[in-house]
């Protein structure tokens, strides 16, 4: 496998990593100008920048980009070892550390008409889309086209299947949005999802399905600090009322809560100002 096909396997499961490539390379170097190494969260890698203490440091560095999520140009010596150079070939090379970071994830549990809706727009905004629902037939790319991958399986079945396992600074932001087709769903299902590490979650319906989903998740014992955590109804009020209306409340206020606005009108703060 190519390095460019790494790179794209990596991206297409939502991966995270960091690309490293030689942009300069002087004297006697083991690897030269354009030389590429990915490196994985775990430390394996594909591909080199020269091997040793060279390629030893590099991955270090790689670790760290992933970690802070931010590029860094580094520059090695390969001359003298009792300094802290890299080797003794006597060149140099400099090496262009990029993190490659996953996207935000948007899980649509309910692949009916709102939750393609859902799925469209979260596509749209640049969201790994994530499809899931308990009947088979739905979960599919024929009835749910804008979703990365399908999984055709009982909700509570969800986290298994899941890794949400932030990238190492915590940037793997993860939305959760229950579009079901009832409270009995939903009460069966949200025990296992309110376990996971989302930084959101939201049930569709109105105030009353979710007051009683709600009393029959603290009547079977689930905390109430974890109950809390769900945004029902769901969205920002836009008195929307077709699917696609919806989804627009729905992605509205995850947008809000993940780039920290308020959801007021722009044009209502400056009047408000003056």
């Amino acid at each position: 496998m190519s390095i460019y096909q790494a790179v794209a396997e990596l991206e297409a499961r939502n991966g995270s990593g960091a690309l490293c490539t030689i942009v300069r390379s002087q004297g006697a170097t083991p690897r030269h100008t354009a030389s590429k190494m990915l490196v994985y969260p775990d430390g394996r890698i594909s591909g080199s920048v020269g091997g040793g203490e060279l390629e030893n440091r590099v991955i270090g560095e790689a670790l760290a980009a992933i970690a802070d999520g931010n590029s860094r140009l580094v520059a090695y010596r390969m001359t003298d070892p009792a300094r802290g150079d890299v080797g003794i070939c006597g060149g140099q090379v400099e090496v262009y550390v990029e993190p490659i970071l996953p996207k935000p994830a948007l899980v649509v549990i309910g692949a009916g008409h709102v939750g393609r809706a859902v799925a469209h727009l979260a596509h749209w905004l640049g969201f790994y889309v994530i499809a899931t629902d308990d009947r088979a037939e739905l979960c599919t790319p024929e009835s749910i086209p804008d979703a990365d991958v399908y999984y055709p399986l009982p909700m509570a079945e969800l986290p298994a299947q899941l890794d949400l396992t932030p990238a190492v600074k915590g940037e793997r932001w993860t939305a959760i949005v229950l579009t079901t087709r009832g409270s009995d769903v939903d009460v069966e299902g949200l025990p296992a999802l309110l376990d996971m590490p989302a930084r959101y979650i939201g049930v569709i319906g109105s105030r009353r399905r979710w007051e009683i989903t709600r009393q029959q998740l603290l009547e079977r014992g689930v905390p109430a600090e974890q109950v809390a955590r769900v945004h029902s109804p769901v969205g920002l009020e836009l008195n929307a009322e077709t699917p696609e209306e919806i989804a627009v409340s729905i992605l509205a206020e995850i947008l809000m809560l993940k780039l920290g606005g308020h959801g007021r009108e722009m044009s209502r703060q400056g009047k408000e100002a003056g």
